[in-house]
């Protein structure tokens, strides 16, 4: 409390020179109409860049949710796409149920680790048994393929990135759907190689890259990138093209496991067919 006195002993006249000059400039805008309405702009302006701020604050601590929210309608969408469905209409036969049968639904999930950097990177998501995930599920971004489910706990799972060196993706020209091998050679995490196109194929800087839906993985025609080079190495009987990825592995936050539900009764199917000994 001494100090208190003493400050205000000491700076007495500042106080009161500060005093009177708030007490002039309140007198001057409440008496004279123009510097009372220059007041009020200045306030507002003050004070709806606070508000600016406030709401990109907000919004930024909200992103989180947003993206989640976000997820679950692009999985929601997918499950409702045309490429998610199999046709089993019988021409010959009427039947009393739908024409289509689903095959494929999507589980949205959040990533929780990822890396880009190694020579193997493999992706963490927050999904796992009890939601439904699988070892084999193919992975989906907003803008592509991600991976595939490599091993499950009860609430997580771990995803073999595109950017692994064990990574094989069947994917396939839009135009004509030509499918070649996709792999990536490490390096840029935002290119791939396409390998062994034949020669026939008339490739453009631009084509689309699509999923070939060949595998249990990933439906037919999923986006996965463009071809932004291509070349005939010496020797070689087949071109080998480079493609821009659509997913940028180092924004991704969420993203759909593709579930195969009839992949099963494929696999058991595939498992019948005889080797070429005949076994």
């Amino acid at each position: 409390m001494r100090n208190l006195i003493v400050f205000l002993a000491r700076n007495y006249f500042f106080l009161m020179f500060l005093l009177l000059e708030v007490v002039a400039v309140f007198i001057l805008v409440r008496s004279n109409p123009y510097q009372r309405a220059e007041a009020v702009n200045s306030t507002s302006e003050v004070a709806g860049k606070i508000y600016a701020v406030r709401n990109d604050l907000t919004g930024y601590f909200n992103l989180r949710d947003q993206n989640r929210i976000l997820s679950e309608e692009i999985a929601r969408l997918r499950n409702l796409q045309g490429s998610a469905w199999l046709n089993t209409a019988n021409k010959e036969i009427a039947v009393n149920d739908t024409l289509y049968r689903q095959r494929y639904s999507f589980i949205d999930a959040e990533v929780i680790d990822n890396t880009v950097t190694r020579r193997n990177n493999y992706i963490v998501l927050a999904r796992g048994k009890n939601q439904g995930v699988r070892e084999g599920m193919g992975v989906m971004g907003p803008n592509g393929i991600v991976g595939i489910v490599r091993s499950v706990s009860p609430n997580f799972c771990t995803v073999m990135s595109l950017l692994h060196k064990d990574s094989r993706i069947s994917a396939s020209l839009k135009k004509d759907g030509t499918f070649a091998q996709l792999l990536w050679d490490g390096g840029d995490y935002r290119n791939a190689t396409l390998k062994e196109i034949p020669t026939h194929v008339k490739l453009v800087k631009g084509d689309t890259l699509v999923t070939s839906g060949l595998g249990n993985a990933f439906p037919k025609g999923v986006f996965v990138g463009v071809i932004s080079s291509f070349e005939k190495k010496a020797g070689e009987k087949t071109y080998t093209a480079q493609v821009l990825l659509g997913t940028d592995f180092r924004k991704l936050q969420h993203v759909s496991v593709v579930n195969n539900l009839l992949k099963e009764e494929l696999e058991q199917l595939q498992n019948s067919i005889p080797d070429d000994d005949g076994k």
